[in-house]
């Protein structure tokens, strides 16, 4: 049916009009969102500090390190098989951003350990250093870095009114694309395996092991960097979301829009009456999918801090 509508008259088709409003309701309702909440308040040191006392940072530093390397290489392997046409699919967009996410928890890492080890408790982040912020006042648990035999090690203790280095542009970068990747890797696995895996017909659809991979690393290297992390994850980081989301709705029908007249997913056409119901379930789909991780992360500091309270520092 898709070929039989072409040009102008496939844009004022009702169903497009429809599936627009879905969409710009959600994005205009998710930036109201993000002004309003505005940034949410972030130390320098979640950025980089795992969340278990007796835990090196050197140890999540180099985990992210790892991951950026294994995902660089299976992105790569992706992009060589099927060209820049990889990334007409919201599975690379998403498998791009949580690689962005560990390469920004990696530099960032990487500058916390160096400035901690040359100057052992001072200052993080010089003038230009992506650590870089205002100071602020806090009365909550901090984390110091002190010098012992076996390395340098976490402890968490108590102080009045403490002075806590506030996280500059890039760590709210990072938070953001964190945030962003928890939310669209629960969406890319559970569409593909829930519903393209089990109703895709086309005889060119086959799985192979960076398929595969593509599908379930994603969501199984964030889940252990969370389990290691002090990152906050607020619920209305569901905004950024959405609105990444919307961008990839727009790239793709600004490619149509010029000519191109292949959906990388089947629930994506437009030229069917059906189009509204797919994209409507579509955008609810979003809610559980966010909702999945922020219960997770949740879970992590309610349960751990009960199991190991000498050990777990929960996130605020």
């Amino acid at each position: 049916m898709a070929d039989e509508v072409k040009g102008l008259a496939y844009w004022i088709q009702w169903q497009v009009a429809v599936c627009a409003l879905i969409a710009i309701l959600p994005g205009a309702a998710a930036v109201a969102v993000i002004i309003r909440k505005g940034r949410p308040p972030l130390r320098a040191s979640d950025l980089w500090a795992p969340c278990w006392a007796e835990l090196s940072p050197f140890l999540l530093l180099t985990y992210r390190a790892s991951v950026f390397l294994v995902m660089s290489w299976v992105l790569s392997q992706t992009v060589l098989m099927d060209g820049a046409g990889a990334f007409f699919f919201y599975t690379q967009w998403t498998f791009m951003l949580v690689i962005i996410y560990f390469l920004i928890g990696t530099l960032i890492s990487v500058q916390a350990s160096w400035y901690y080890l040359r100057r052992n408790n001072k200052e993080i982040g010089g003038p230009n250093g992506l650590l870089k912020g205002d100071v602020i006042h806090s009365n909550t648990d901090i984390l110091n870095l002190q010098d012992e035999k076996d390395g340098i090690r976490l402890t968490s203790h108590r102080e009045g009114q403490i002075h806590d280095e506030r996280a500059g542009f890039w760590g709210h970068v990072m938070l953001i694309v964190y945030q962003i990747s928890a939310g669209a890797v629960m969406l890319t696995d559970v569409v593909f395996w829930g519903l393209l895996v089990p109703f895709m017909t086309d005889e060119h659809f086959r799985l192979n092991l960076i398929l595969v991979s593509m599908h379930s690393i994603n969501v199984v290297f964030l889940l252990i960097d969370t389990s290691l992390n002090m990152l906050p994850f607020p619920w209305f980081g569901m905004a950024y979301f959405v609105i990444w989301s919307c961008f990839y709705l727009t790239f793709q029908w600004v490619l149509h829009a010029c000519g191109l007249t292949w959906w990388p997913y089947p629930f994506m056409e437009l030229s069917t009456p059906w189009a509204p119901l797919w994209y409507l379930a579509i955008a609810l789909v979003h809610i559980p999918c966010f909702s999945a991780y922020f219960l997770i992360a949740k879970a992590k500091n309610s349960i751990f801090s009960k199991l190991f309270p000498n050990s777990f520092i929960k996130s605020y």
